[in-house]
């Protein structure tokens, strides 16, 4: 059977009526829209529309704040941070990264610090908002209502996957990084849970510490691995206290305070490079490299080296084009969705 392709147009469309349906504010419930199927197209399918049921039930049972503006806890300019009360945080990320792209421009690098915040997505998504302007960004997330990661060593969950992204400006397509501080994610150990499946290696550990590739023990005090695992898992473990430091350190709100239900706190850092030495200077570089990077002869097995996000840009290009494809069971959860909420599944959605 060939693969279902929806239209990318139409299918934002869509998720933006069940969010609108549902009671977010028309800007934000288009925001989430958009930052779901941008997801999607860039293939991170565990952080795209498989998440709008989640996000429906948090606006329903009240943890996702259907209205209002982030309260401002300090501004000076080129620092900034918010408490986001719980409002999207697709929607919080974008406004954010909007003021520093316009406020760097004056700056010349422009900090946002976001807590309390609902669950921000995929952060490769955000990315371009900025680098399509020239500019460079840092983004970072976590959850302190989360701890399904312990520390190097440990047993016992503190941290989430908490990850970091970056874009960076080439002069052709971005550089666009997504890493988490953890050796896979809840998302998709959700989703392995879900199917019946397990790892193709043993990235968790039991409650007493055995390594395993079964995501159940999730559900039983288990834990995810720090990224490089049981031999190099120090690593990822300094990223997480590197990523926790940025997002609740900075934003004041975290762990220590104990929040319940869905919690997420945000770094968002915007660089505009001809603050430094210049725009064109800067490409020269990130060109060069990038260059470098791609022409590496390849390993046995490797067609080509490819650049973070090289990937990412591609699939993007392929859904707009030909249509998305969907990971399955997604499209059918939104359509329960829509019935509940009395939203059209239109007949426009399915690409030409």
């Amino acid at each position: 059977m060939a693969e279902k392709l929806y239209d990318v147009a139409a299918l934002t469309d869509f998720a933006f009526a069940l969010f609108k349906a549902a009671g977010l504010e028309p800007d934000k419930a288009r925001t989430v829209a958009e930052i779901l199927v941008e997801a999607d197209m860039m293939g991170h399918t565990t952080h795209g529309l498989a998440l709008a049921p989640w996000y429906l039930e948090s606006i329903r049972n009240g943890v996702m704040t259907r209205s209002g503006a982030p309260k401002v806890v300090s501004d000076r300019g080129a620092c900034v941070t918010w408490d986001g009360l719980r409002l999207p945080g697709a929607w919080l990320t974008v406004s954010a990264m909007d003021l520093a792209v316009e406020r760097a421009a004056t700056y010349g690098t422009v900090t946002v610090a976001i807590g309390n915040s609902h669950h921000i997505g995929c952060l490769a998504a955000y990315l371009t908002r900025a680098t399509d302007r020239g500019f460079v960004a840092l983004l970072a997330s976590s959850s302190p209502s989360g701890a399904s990661v312990a520390p190097f060593g440990g047993t016992q969950g503190v941290f989430t996957p908490n990850p970091i992204a970056a874009g960076i400006p080439t002069g052709g397509d971005p550089i666009l990084i997504d890493v988490s501080a953890s050796i896979t994610t809840n998302n998709m150990s959700s989703r392995l849970i879900g199917e019946g499946r397990t790892f193709e290696h043993q990235w968790l550990l039991d409650r007493n510490g055995n390594p395993t590739n079964d995501p159940k023990v999730l559900n039983d005090g288990g834990t995810i691995l720090p990224a490089g695992g049981l031999d190099h898992g120090q690593k990822g473990y300094a990223l997480a206290i590197l990523v926790e430091a940025l997002t609740q350190g900075l934003a004041g709100f975290g762990r220590v305070d104990g929040p319940a239900g869905t919690n997420a706190a945000v770094y968002l850092q915007v660089i505009d490079p001809t603050a430094f030495a210049g725009d064109a200077a800067f490409v020269r570089q990130t060109g060069w490299l990038a260059d470098a990077c791609r022409k590496n002869p390849p390993r046995p097995g490797v067609e080509r080296v490819r650049l973070p996000g090289e990937s990412s840009i591609w699939r993007k290009q392929q859904a707009l084009a030909d249509g998305l494809a969907l990971h399955e069971g997604v499209f059918d959860k939104l359509k329960t969705e829509a019935e509940r909420l009395g939203v059209e599944v239109g007949p426009n959605l399915q690409a030409q």
